[in-house]
């Protein structure tokens, strides 16, 4: 990775906050909150794939549909976040495998 793919990278995620703090205040709290859940247990993946700006996306159609965040994700935004990336490998199951000593998603 060189200089400018990092920089470009920072352009890209300022861009991204932005975006984040252009919503509603309510929005913003749930927002980050996703977000902290992804970066604790979330998929591997993160960092490069669309999953945030995604959400962003979502967040920015419920907004113009005048609909509350609770509307559109429910009550429980781990719910949300784990059906979310419930078909990725996430940092959740890394730690379990080492645990373990088993490959592949752990048992519920």
């Amino acid at each position: 990775m060189g200089i400018r793919d990092i920089i470009e990278g920072k352009k890209q995620w300022r861009a991204h906050l932005a975006r984040v703090k252009a919503l509603p205040p309510d929005y913003q709290i749930v927002y980050k909150e996703l977000q902290r859940y992804f970066f604790k247990v979330g998929p591997v993946d993160l960092v490069e794939g669309n999953l945030l700006s995604g959400i962003v996306d979502f967040f920015e159609e419920g907004v113009a549909a005048g609909k509350g965040v609770l509307e559109l994700i429910g009550d429980d935004v781990a719910a949300f976040c784990d059906d979310l990336v419930k078909d990725s490998r996430t940092y959740a199951d890394i730690y379990q495998e080492s645990i373990s000593g088993k490959p592949g998603k752990a048992e519920k």
